[in-house]
């Protein structure tokens, strides 16, 4: 349909381009002749797709499209509750483990998986960021429950993810889940 009405259109304009210019206006012609001379110039344009994207080949993990710099990102976006350098330190293990030439047939399964846990950490965090702090205490308490069920190695390991923001959750459910840990029994 669009092509059709512009052949409509590119044709009246031809056709009025024929009328003399004793019979129209010297401006309104003018005016005329660009808006023909610019349909005709798009119309034969020649139809390039746009260009997709194409990473460095010398900055990616071989065999994939994924860049250092991708996965960095990946990393800052979906651990917010670690330092800085516990993200570093999360990247160069993952950085080490895909760049070992023994991994190369699993590289593309590695980064994928990875990308999958992080931004479901990452869902994970923004679920919880969006409870009420009424949902959140609902939630120390069944945590304070659950942990007294817990031996005594086990409630040790907690404790330290915990004091340590290591657990993906926001900070101020860490503080609560944290004071609940640390309540009397």
């Amino acid at each position: 349909m669009g092509r059709f009405l512009r052949k409509g259109v590119l044709f009246t304009l031809l056709f009025v381009g024929v009328v003399t210019p004793a019979a129209a206006d010297p401006f309104v012609m003018l005016l005329l002749g660009i808006a023909r001379d610019m349909i005709v110039e798009h119309a034969n344009r020649p139809k390039t797709p746009a260009p997709e994207y194409v990473p460095d080949l010398e900055r990616v993990y071989k065999g994939t499209i994924v860049e250092p710099d991708h996965l960095r990102r990946v990393i800052d976006d979906s651990f917010p509750y670690l330092s800085d350098a516990q993200r570093k330190e999360v990247f160069s293990s993952l950085d080490v483990a895909l760049a070992d030439p023994k991994n190369a047939a699993v590289r593309g399964p590695m980064i994928q998986y990875f990308v999958e846990k992080a931004l479901t950490v990452r869902a994970a965090q923004m679920k919880l960021s969006q409870l009420s702090w009424r949902e959140k205490q609902q939630i120390a308490g069944e945590f304070r429950k659950e942990i007294a069920a817990l031996s005594d190695e086990d409630r040790t390991q907690l404790g330290e993810l915990l004091r340590s923001g290591m657990l993906p959750v926001p900070s101020d459910l860490n503080q609560l889940l944290l004071a609940a840990f640390d309540a009397p029994r």
